[in-house]
């Protein structure tokens, strides 16, 4: 029995190496790809994956083109604000849904949850005409409000806002707490791990999104970092190192991010689904 069960333990260490390998393989080849020089990068594979002549050439190249600031800067204002707009509005929803009672509660929180299985192309160009209406186009107010709030972090709120007992409100609503105040200073406060996961998913979602920008920007001044690294692609050809290189700026600060909040991010994914 003790055999097999080393056995046992042995083929998933060697399942989990194999799909930790496939997982991170592409990432490694990406980094190597982007230290390669331009000439050489057709040798990448015949080397093992290894840059012949590792260079930082291309890393200067994307820091001092012309718009790279303008479009991390973008991409920072954009994420970063999307994501605090989300949180915030967020919250607000899924505390009012997992707390007060007003008619139509529950078909107002299912309408919400039915709208995850729209897909975001169906809706992608009546968002377009009136963004287009409202003079929008090319501009923040664009490529941020549309964005303020999600069905996903609105239930993933709501959940863990259920799992906080009531009591604890009813005592601030004793010292004389407003309902808001209640929210933003006793129950807010203790809902860290769900914020870390709304926080990362959402910031994820934003500083990785390519088609809204897309298609909104129409100046180079308005591109986000992922609309602009495709710049560095042609027609005929294209400088896949120099793409790649870029594409370690729009890692890294995802990567960043949830090494901070990677604790309450696992907490709050656990206790989203405890009750409902």
């Amino acid at each position: 029995m003790e055999i097999s069960s080393r056995s046992v333990r042995a083929v998933l260490y060697v399942l989990l190496i194999g799909y930790a390998l496939i997982t991170v393989g592409p990432f490694l080849l990406s980094v190597s790809t982007a230290l390669t020089k331009t000439q050489h990068v057709h040798l990448l594979f015949k080397n093992w994956g290894l840059p012949p002549e590792p260079t930082l050439e291309n890393f200067k190249y994307i820091l001092k083109s012309g718009d790279f600031g303008r479009w991390v800067f973008n991409s920072v204002v954009v994420a970063g604000l999307g994501t605090l707009a989300k949180v915030f509005f967020n919250s607000l929803a899924g505390y009012a849904l997992a707390r007060i009672r007003f008619p139509g509660r529950e078909l107002v929180f299912w309408a919400i949850l039915a709208t995850m299985m729209i897909p975001a192309a169906v809706i992608l160009i009546p968002q377009y005409l009136i963004l287009n209406k409202l003079g929008w186009l090319d501009s923040y107010y664009g490529l941020i409000v549309p964005f303020t709030v999600s069905a996903f972090g609105i239930f993933l709120m709501r959940q863990f806002f259920s799992t906080i007992p009531v009591e604890l409100e009813e005592a601030a609503q004793i010292d004389g707490l407003s309902r808001f105040g209640i929210f933003w200073r006793v129950v807010l406060p203790l809902t860290k791990p769900a914020l870390a996961a709304q926080i990362i998913f959402n910031f994820l979602g934003d500083w990785n999104n390519f088609l809204w920008p897309n298609l909104i920007a129409r100046s180079r001044e308005m591109y986000t970092l992922t609309v602009g690294l495709q710049t560095f692609k042609n027609e005929y050809y294209s400088f896949w190192n120099q793409v790649l290189a870029g594409s370690m700026f729009l890692t890294i600060p995802v990567i960043i991010i949830y090494l901070i909040l990677n604790r309450w991010f696992i907490k709050g994914i656990t206790i989203t689904g405890m009750k409902g």
